[in-house]
Order: C-alpha cells, then sequence, then structure tokens
C-alpha cells in the first residue's frame, strides 16, 4: 500500500496540539521509505495547524536522523516554509536550519539568518525566540557582523517578562559577550 500526502495528512490530523499523535510512527514509515519525505513535506501545506505542527515535529525528527535527506529542502525551507504564519514552524524552522547549517551553501546561510533575524523581530511566541536566539548565537560566534546584530536584540530579550526567553537571552548574551 502506497502512503500519500492525504493519508500522512488524515494521519497527522486530530488530536490535541500538545500530542505528537502519529508523528512517530510517520517518522518511521519515512526513515524506512525516504521516497515518502516529500509527501510528508507537502503537510506543511494542510489546512489543519495540527497536521503543520505535526509536520515540524517529523521533519526535525527525520533531520536528526537523516540530515542529507533535507538538503535537497533547505531553499524550500527558507521560502515556502518561513512564509507559513505558524508558531511551530517557525521555532522548528530555526533548529532545522542550525542542523543543515554545515549542508548549507553561503548563499542558504544568508537567507536562513535573514529569515531568523526577521523572525527574532517581528514573533513574540516564547518557543520561536528560544530557538531563534540559540541558532543566531551559535552562527555569531563565527560572524561577527551577526554578533553585533544581535547584541541589541539579546538586550531588549534580556528584560523579557517571560522568563525563558530572558534566561536564554542574558545565558548567550553572557557567551557571546563577556
Amino acid at each position: 500500500m502506497s502512503t500519500t500526502d492525504s493519508s500522512f495528512e488524515k494521519r497527522l490530523s486530530g488530536g490535541h496540539p500538545n500530542s505528537l499523535g502519529n508523528t512517530v510512527e510517520v517518522v518511521d514509515e519515512v526513515l524506512a521509505n525516504p521516497e515518502l519525505l516529500e509527501n510528508l513535506y507537502q503537510c506543511y501545506f494542510s489546512n489543519d495547524e495540527v497536521v503543520r505542527l505535526c509536520t515540524s515535529n517529523a521533519m526535525k525528527r527525520i533531520c536528526q536522523q537523516q540530515p542529507g535527506w533535507l538538503v535537497p529542502y533547505v531553499d524550500r525551507l527558507l521560502t515556502e516554509v518561513a512564509n507559513i504564519e505558524q508558531a511551530s514552524a517557525q521555532w522548528t524552522l530555526a533548529q532545522l536550519m542550525q542542523q543543515l547549517q554545515s549542508y548549507s551553501t553561503p548563499e542558504q546561510q544568508q537567507e536562513a539568518t535573514d529569515v531568523l533575524k526577521h523572525n527574532l523581530t517581528h514573533y513574540d511566541d516564547w518557543i520561536v525566540l528560544n530557538h531563534t536566539m540559540q541558532t543566531l548565537a551559535e552562527w555569531a560566534k563565527e560572524n561577527a557582523n551577526l554578533k553585533a546584530w544581535l547584541k541589541p536584540h539579546l538586550d531588549h530579550l534580556s528584560k523579557d517578562e517571560r522568563k525563558s526567553v530572558a534566561n536564554r537571552a542574558r545565558k548567550l548574551r553572557k557567551l557571546l559577550y563577556s
């Protein structure tokens, strides 16, 4: 029986947004049959936000085990997924770009930096901010321009009312500028 994107979409739908649902089973299926990766990727464009959340989680899990499989998707992640107005897509994008940094071209790395800088300044979701700060700080270790750009943002976020955001910003500020 072949799996189509609609069957993945159906299997990833429903349930509570904090639940993985069938995500692990879908990941195992894709890992066993890499030709299904495109079907999973297409679930990013579902009308169901739970499906998009589970798709993000699944892509992250696949990237952790088989990062090379996502190399052909880097440009699409930076255009198509970067344009999805959903926090889970954006925090996972920060994680994916960090994992795929060594596989990315200089042009893709610059585009990823630009996307994450935008997300850091335009999103208010605490998870997006935490993952985006972390990825940008890792990259800033080797990029003086990014390091200079990031400092005032970390300074501002270190005063955030949410403890996780403020603590992460202070930790990264200390790491980069002490």
